[in-house]
């Protein structure tokens, strides 16, 4: 395929978007208008927004060789703008003009042949390589944190591989270069009538070796939820070699090879690129929101769903301060936004069931539903249309929350349905206490973001008022009681944030000390100096 002319515009070095783009201050001052009536929490003065020419970055401790000089970059904005992630403390950091983790340099390797370079010059000088996508990662899996067992760290950004390569109709699949935003690669795959149909919040700014390495989780909120279920081949380049799995459909030869570098984030090597499962875009849509008085009713009728076999492209449960939150409801209802998609048939069969479902469990179902039509423009207007907008502009408004003194952040987990009526109530009641402890006030969420016949994955948020200069310590108090709730109710650390330094101490309580053993084994395989983002899943000794 001839090479695309794709989006390069310049991010912004501490905050979400395009430098000069994103939220405006007049939609923060909306946002705090709308919390404090919503919520009652004070707001404040908006902290300015850094300019690059008050970061003061430590000096770089090595150099680009000459053979690598063209593809690396040394300025303040690059370095900056490769230090932090997005979750609060990246955001408050940023306010703060505290980059206190810059790496060297950046490599921006346009071939795999520069990527290999770059990988045996760091591994032949004792430099830690950190590789980077779009920079959404909310867990520091991006930030070059290495002790003093290396001489340096350098992010390595895969921006220009960023090509769909090849596409196979008949297998209704295509090559991709790892380093491609998810907006480019649907421009690329668009012109052909196919889709990945992976629509996660980060989208804009994350890539496609980004959501392999973390196993991101995207549009679908039944099925074909996470991204593994959509690679069919992978590429990988390691300090030790590279490898190549084979293009099939399913595979029973042993352990799965790419299952091993499917959520390694970026400690085993770089996803170059992938061979993709995609789907024909769709030409049948249906969708509706239900209201519910009763939570608990809400979420009975979501496991039915979940476990009917009708398969929704969207099922997504907020309970009533979620709904309130995002305009879908006054916080007097849970609301329940249901849809299906299709390029092969209509989908009048599936919404009848799906309302029946709903309304056997106390939903207030419209009468289109009922009868298997959208209500008024779908998705798109309504509940249903509210809660999508403000999902669609979550990591912009996340950068007005931190401006404006309040604390806004989340984390998600999953459990069987058996056990979340537990698991809920722990963690509500345990984030709960913290909250208040930490900031006097607040409200924690809920949402159900995905759901599977055997459990859901409840995705929680927390708003309240934050101290200035305080916020990163009141939410790692109110992060640790959460997270020890999770693990202590039998769900996992993360759904699909990934682990990355955030979340490790987590992690390395709930994987089997065996599997740890085994991990490190692999690691030292493919990466024998062990310069791959050291610290993340495992420690390099």
């Amino acid at each position: 395929m001839t090479e695309q002319h794709l989006d390069m515009r310049t991010r912004k070095f501490w905050g979400w978007g395009f430098a000069g783009a994103g939220i405006s201050e007049a939609e923060i001052n909306d946002l705090g208008h709308m919390i404090r009536n919503k919520f009652g929490f004070p707001v404040q003065d908006l902290v300015p927004a850094p300019d690059i020419s008050e970061i003061e970055l430590r000096g770089p401790r090595v150099s680009p060789p000459d053979s690598l000089a063209r593809v690396c970059q040394t300025d303040t904005w690059t370095r900056a703008e490769h230090t932090l992630g997005k979750n609060l403390g990246d955001f408050v950091r940023g306010l703060q003009r505290r980059f206190d983790n810059p790496p060297d340099f950046v490599a921006f390797p346009r071939t795999e042949e520069e990527v290999v370079s770059v990988l045996d010059w760091a591994q032949s000088n004792g430099v830690a390589v950190v590789p980077y996508g779009g920079g959404s990662s909310v867990s520091q899996g991006i930030e070059p944190i290495v002790s003093d067992d290396y001489r340096g760290a350098i992010t390595l950004d895969l921006r220009h591989l960023n090509q769909v390569l090849e596409i196979d109709l008949e297998s209704r699949s295509a090559l991709i270069q790892g380093g491609v935003l998810g907006p480019d690669m649907e421009n690329q795959l668009r012109p052909h009538g196919l889709s990945m149909r992976f629509y996660l919040q980060a989208f804009e700014f994350s890539t496609l070796g980004g959501w392999i390495a973390t196993r991101a989780a995207g549009h679908f909120a039944t099925g074909l939820t996470h991204i593994d279920d959509s690679v069919q081949a992978i590429r990988v380049i390691a300090p030790a070699g590279t490898v190549q799995t084979r293009r099939l459909p399913s595979d029973g030869a042993g352990v799965s090879a790419d299952r091993m570098f499917i959520g390694s984030e970026g400690t085993l090597g770089v996803i170059t690129q992938a061979w993709m499962r995609l789907q024909d875009r769709p030409t049948f849509e249906v969708a509706t929101s239900v209201p519910f008085g009763n939570f608990d009713n809400a979420v009975t009728a979501t496991r039915a769903l979940a476990q009917s076999g009708l398969a929704p492209s969207n099922c997504r449960l907020l309970d009533p301060t979620e709904s309130l939150l995002s305009g879908a409801s006054d916080g007097s209802d849970s609301i329940l936004v249901l849809a299906f998609e299709s390029a092969d048939h209509p989908l009048q069969a599936w919404m009848q069931r799906a309302a029946r479902i709903c309304a056997d469990h106390g939903g207030r179902v419209s009468a289109e539903a009922l009868q298997g039509r959208s209500t008024p423009k779908g998705g798109h207007s309504g509940a249903a249309g509210k809660w999508r907008d403000f999902f669609v502009r979550g990591p912009y408004y996340k950068e007005g929350y931190t401006r404006m003194g309040i604390l806004r952040e989340t984390f998600e987990t999953a459990c069987t349905w058996s056990a979340f009526p537990e698991l809920h109530a722990r963690v509500v009641e345990e984030t709960t206490k913290a909250v208040k402890q930490e900031c006097r006030d607040g409200v924690v969420a809920c949402r159900l973001t995905h759901v599977y016949p055997d459990g859901p994955a409840p995705y929680y948020t927390v708003v309240a008022p934050a101290k200035r200069g305080a916020e990163v310590q009141q939410w790692a108090a109110i992060k640790q009681a959460a997270s020890d709730a999770v693990l202590a109710a039998g769900g996992t650390i993360t759904h699909h944030h990934a682990v990355g330094r955030y979340h490790r101490s987590w992690y390395d309580r709930q994987r089997p000390p065996l599997f740890a053993t085994a991990l490190r084994s692999a690691k030292r395989a493919v990466d024998p100096k062990m310069v791959m983002n050291p610290g993340v899943l495992i420690d390099p000794n």
